[in-house]
């Protein structure tokens, strides 16, 4: 069949015309465009536009590339802040005060074993590597790590927190509804959260921030009663004081001071020659 390139040939186009309407007759969208051209002949160029966009357009379902792109971003951030925690469990190990009473406690530990009767010997390098192991876990076990370098939680990854949304959404308009009506309303007095809500509001700090305040900073927060703005404004301008004290007894600052005072502040300038 077809044995004559000239029938072949034909043939082989023949067969591209029948594929081509196949594939716009079984398209909705590829059939209403080429029926809008046989009505519209004139605008040739849109013609061409419309087919090369929707032949050049990918076949993807927005809905993967959407859950593809949170599964990546929730990875990439439980991972992230497994290596925080891992930085701050490893800076808190070569901390004397924390490294020597988890010595201690590991040292009960192995003398506890050896009256067991567990104890093997181990070279030197094994006997490095399990008491850097039992240090690392006394720590973890022990230590109380907050703000950015806290342990991470399932649910602070993002694909949690936007199935959690809801719920978050509806906590909030509770929240500030009942802060409302008990404070604003009802004049009620503050209780501790929402006296430290205020402190941290007026420090402008996130929670993970405050959080990794010492709980005797925050109480002496609530003694000097830094919930009032008042008293709050006091404290910073008395912080802000002490902070510029400091600066100015720092070695660094005073030679900073005498260069600017002797060359003045430096300028960036442009050669126009």
């Amino acid at each position: 069949m077809h044995r004559l390139p000239e029938a072949k040939k034909e043939a082989e186009e023949k067969f591209k015309e029948i594929a081509t309407a196949y594939e716009i007759l079984r398209d909705d969208e590829e059939r209403s465009d080429y029926d809008y051209m046989l009505d519209n002949p004139q605008e040739y160029y849109a013609h061409y536009y419309r087919y090369y966009r929707r032949r050049m357009a990918p076949k993807v379902d927005v809905r993967i590339v959407i859950a593809v792109t949170i599964s990546v971003i929730s990875v990439i951030q439980y991972y992230s802040a497994w290596s925080k925690y891992d930085t701050a469990i490893k800076y808190f190990m070569t901390v004397p005060k924390y490294r020597n009473r988890a010595l201690e406690i590991a040292k009960a530990e192995s003398k506890e074993a050896q009256l067991k009767g567990k104890a093997n010997r181990k070279s030197k390098a094994e006997q490095k590597m399990e008491q850097d192991r039992v240090i690392r876990r006394v720590i973890e076990e022990n230590l109380d790590i907050r703000g950015a370098y806290a342990k991470p939680q399932v649910v602070d990854i993002l694909w949690i927190q936007l199935i959690l949304l809801p719920y978050t959404i509806t906590y909030y308009a509770y929240w500030y509804l009942r802060w409302f009506w008990k404070f604003t309303i009802m004049k009620q007095p503050y209780g501790e959260e929402e006296k430290l809500y205020l402190i941290r509001k007026y420090m402008k700090l996130g929670q993970h921030q405050f959080n990794a305040l010492e709980d005797e900073e925050r109480q002496q927060f609530l003694d000097e009663e830094l919930w009032i703005k008042d008293n709050f404004l006091v404290w910073k301008e008395l912080k802000d004081e002490e902070a510029k004290k400091a600066l100015a007894e720092n070695n660094k600052y005073k030679q900073y001071r005498r260069y600017i005072k002797q060359h003045g502040v430096g300028r960036m300038t442009f050669d126009d020659s």
